[in-house]
């Protein structure tokens, strides 16, 4: 109960900025921009994006890529937030992958693997199809004009922890999980990328969450490729189906920002949608693949929580994922299947951060005297 009377307060705090914003917009029209990104920024594609080829950053065939370059205009990241991917290791001599590896300042590994106990976890494609590099390069790849490929986030830290194995059962990766979670929790992550779950409710899964909680960690999570309504009980998909506010659940869509036909969904459970089809990223070997799935999408919200808290390191995790959700484009079609009702928009994001804070400097500046009162897996395939 105390919990759900602080996830109130936060996302009350969040409408009342929002609508303080609204209201001195009236008055000063400047403050009121988010919207239109020719207010902040002209859109004008320079030479080194026009060869991108991962359409959720930029695309030509509707509007449902992030807006990812209006976004870098206004914030790339920060080095000081750290996203841990809790995953399948990393190929951390990819080219676009370790000039933006995180670093333990006492031992100087990347992270560590829980699979076979040891630090530094690399990418083994015969155990995981590369899918952790994969994550990594969506939400913070190098900034790489040449191949066509960047992260969401390219100035940011990425810190490698290893859970998976096809090898292991679904039992033994719930147990790694577990122990990555808490790895990451203790060893500095601000945002934790987690493109996996299952069907399985965890104590000691929940009690990691609400630690990371507990230290200001925002979780991003994958809805699942189960096809399935999240919000019935019968098809709960955790961690989503935890309710905490530190979570973000992530659904998929394609091109044509309808929902992928394998993509979980819940008005209640899931927050988002985001880009998770035949998305172009890295892979072991210096390589690029198309990989399709929730934990594609997960990594673009992730990218996105990164750009937030580049742009504000004071905010909560329940006021980055208010921003995430409030900030969205808002899709008919997905009016009944996530609770903003649509998919990510990284530009409108960072763009409220400013916005709110003109809105609270507005307000102290212009005020009156009186104050205004079942087996865990990885969630994507290699297509």
């Amino acid at each position: 109960m105390k919990q759900l009377l602080k996830e109130k307060l936060i996302v009350l705090k969040i409408m009342f900025l929002l609508c303080l914003s609204l209201f001195l917009a009236s008055f000063f029209p400047q403050i009121l921009t988010y919207r239109n990104p020719a207010a902040l920024a002209p859109v004008q594609l320079q030479d080194q994006f026009k060869d991108f080829r991962n359409w959720g950053l930029l695309n030509n065939v509707g509007n449902s890529h992030i807006h990812a370059i209006d976004a870098w205009k206004l914030e790339q990241g920060s080095r000081d937030i750290v996203v841990a991917v809790v995953d399948t290791g990393i190929d951390a001599t990819h080219p676009d992958i370790k000039n933006n590896l995180w670093k333990d300042p006492v031992t100087g590994y990347y992270g560590w693997d829980f699979v076979v106990g040891k630090p530094n976890p690399k990418d083994d494609v015969r155990d995981g199809n590369g899918h952790g590099t994969h994550v990594a390069g969506i939400l913070g790849a190098a900034l790489n004009a040449k191949a066509g490929i960047s992260g969401v986030a390219h100035q940011v830290s990425i810190m490698a922890v290893r859970y998976y194995s096809e090898k292991n059962t679904g039992a033994e990766n719930l147990k790694n999980s577990i122990k990555a979670l808490n790895w990451a929790i203790d060893h500095g992550a601000k945002i934790i990328n987690y493109s996996g779950g299952g069907p399985e409710f965890s104590n000691e899964e929940y009690i990691a969450i609400k630690k990371a909680r507990d230290k200001g960690i925002l979780i991003v999570t994958a809805a699942g490729n189960e096809r399935s309504d999240s919000d019935l009980p019968q098809h709960f998909y955790y961690p989503c189906a935890y309710r905490l506010e530190n979570i973000i659940c992530v659904a998929a869509v394609n091109i044509h920002n309808e929902l992928l036909p394998s993509s979980n969904w819940g008005k209640n459970r899931v927050d988002v949608a985001a880009p998770g089809e035949n998305i172009l990223s890295t892979t072991p070997g210096g390589k690029y693949a198309n990989m399709s799935g929730t934990s594609q999408a997960t990594a673009f919200v992730s990218g996105i929580a990164a750009l937030i808290l580049s742009k504000n390191h004071s905010l909560s995790p329940g006021e980055v994922k208010e921003i995430v959700r409030n900030s969205s484009d808002k899709l008919l079609n997905l009016k009944d299947k996530v609770y903003s009702g649509g998919r990510v928009n990284a530009y409108a994001a960072v763009a409220m951060v400013d916005l709110l804070k003109k809105a609270v400097l507005s307000a102290v500046i212009k005020a009156p005297t009186k104050p205004l009162s079942s087996i865990r897996k990885i969630s994507s395939k290699k297509k």
